[in-house]
């Protein structure tokens, strides 16, 4: 049992368990109960990331989990990032900032490099706050990984903080997951472990009972909840895009937006409110398949842009992007995509991969120089479209410096940023969230060809949502084993 001057770390069976769902409502229900929580990740692998207040960077699940305790984001909330650039290399985030690639610090003297950091970023953290809910990595049962583990076991036995091990039961195998999960563990690390959850579950709960009772049998471990699968939550995914739009109203007319998937699409969060809005129909388009036909085209961010652009001329997207346009579409770039929309890209110090540099696709009057200065700000200003301005809130994470001429898009207290061209039909920008304030989504979606429509408070959603996963966590976890001296308001 844990008091709440402790920790708690959630780890998963496997990747996309619900590790970040579960500590969000847990940080939700602490916070509720007037308890001082806050969310910490010892070492990240994601492409989605979010500015922090104090001009960092870090996975988007831990900025997501901080808004679920009512808190600001802090980058000692996830000191590690690994951000992939390809296949085998990946930028490595170190409280914040960009310091080195994986290949130039070598894995094997990785942990004894990224330990330090880790642990020091906890202690400020557990000095800060009454308790620290921490979200592993993956799987503790990646055996070949367990020498230079940070991330899951390793952390906990050097933190020295229990553990509760989360399974999905909707992908089948649940009790094999568990009880194999168990079994590649050390003694030390299994006597840590506390209890399990079993999360996404359908049907009848006296169906699966016997089977729990087998699994405590076997290992000697309680159960100590099974979540229901929660439908229609609007929450921050980690790296996975969520695909499902339940509430589409097409009782009139709706926007048919595509979003092509680039092989290292980045921040695909950016992409929420219009999923969220019932007069959106969002499509993603996997590698290689063609574009359909739609109203408007959104090239996302990237982590390796001129690899990107080549992948998106290899898929043919390019020649698509020109038909759209000719037959009187839209498109907007964010980050990655503005430097792909615009007349070239270099990267003089081959930070990104081996080729230098690249022709954009041309639609808009902007040249990019990719340098290793990391550009990480929270934005606000005022978006300018078809002679109308409305407020906009947003935030800028990119190693590119983009020269421009041209009419501005987005007017702010440091200066004009993106690009509207000539013909009104494609705009850029670097900020990310630009879709998220409901004034500035409701002028995009009517530039876009959507007369009359409000935008979706994302905010106000995500707060509903994270409620009810709170709601449900309060209702089917046994809270009282794990936080037994919380007491509700």
């Amino acid at each position: 049992m844990l008091s709440t001057s402790k920790a708690l770390m959630v780890q998963g069976t496997t990747s996309d368990a619900g590790k970040s769902v579960i500590v969000a409502g847990l940080c939700r229900i602490l916070s509720r109960r007037g308890v001082k929580v806050a969310p910490f990740k010892p070492q990240n692998m994601a492409l989605n990331s979010a500015v922090t207040h104090d001009g960092g960077e870090i996975g988007r699940a831990q900025a997501f989990q901080a808004f679920a305790c009512g808190i600001e984001p802090t980058v000692h909330m996830n000191p590690i990032l690994l951000k992939p650039s390809t296949d085998s290399a990946a930028q490595v985030i170190v409280q914040g900032k960009a310091v080195d690639a994986m290949n130039t610090i070598g894995f094997q003297s990785y942990k004894a490099f990224a330990m330090p950091p880790v642990l020091e970023s906890f202690e400020k953290l557990t000095a800060e706050y009454d308790c620290v809910l921490i979200e592993g990595a993956g799987s503790p049962a990646e055996v070949n990984l367990r020498e230079n583990d940070i991330a899951n076991m390793g952390f906990a036995e050097e933190a020295d903080v229990p553990v509760i091990i989360v399974a999905d039961i909707d992908r089948g195998g649940v009790f094999a997951h568990l009880v194999g999960t168990l079994d590649c563990l050390s003694q030390s690390e299994r006597d840590r472990v506390v209890g399990f959850v079993i999360n996404r579950f359908r049907g009848d709960i006296s169906l699966l009972e016997p089977g729990l009772d087998w699994l405590e049998e076997k290992t000697g471990k309680p159960v100590l909840g099974v979540v229901p699968y929660l439908q229609g939550l609007m929450l921050d995914a980690e790296d996975a895009i969520d695909t499902k739009q339940d509430n589409i109203d097409s009782s009139q007319n709706v926007l048919n937006v595509t979003v092509p998937v680039l092989p290292r699409i980045s921040n695909h969060t950016d992409f929420d409110a219009l999923r969220a809005h019932p007069k959106v129909n969002l499509q993603y388009v996997a590698p290689g398949k063609p574009i359909p036909s739609c109203d408007l085209i959104v090239v996302p961010g990237s982590k390796s842009v001129i690899s990107d652009l080549n992948s998106l001329r290899e898929f043919g997207w390019d020649k698509q992007i020109q038909k759209h346009l000719r037959y009187g579409g839209k498109v907007v770039g964010i980050c990655g995509g503005y430097q792909m929309l615009g007349k070239h890209i270099s990267d003089p110090q081959g930070l990104e991969g081996h080729q230098l540099d690249a022709e954009g696709l041309g639609y808009l009057e902007a040249t990019t120089v990719i340098e290793k200065e990391k550009v990480l700000t929270k934005k606000s200003g005022h978006l300018h479209l078809n002679n109308k301005v409305s407020y906009v809130t947003g935030y800028e994470i990119h190693m590119g410096v983009t020269t421009s001429k041209g009419v501005n898009l987005v007017a702010c207290d440091e200066g004009d940023d993106g690009l509207v061209n000539t013909d009104n039909n494609v705009f850029g920008t670097y900020w990310h969230g630009l879709f998220d304030h409901p004034e500035a989504l409701a002028l995009i979606l009517e530039w876009a060809g959507l007369d009359g429509e409000k935008g979706i408070d994302l905010i106000k959603e995500k707060q509903r949502s994270i409620d009810v996963l709170a709601d449900a966590l309060e209702e089917y976890v046994a809270l009282e084993l794990l936080f037994p001296n919380t007491v509700e308001n």
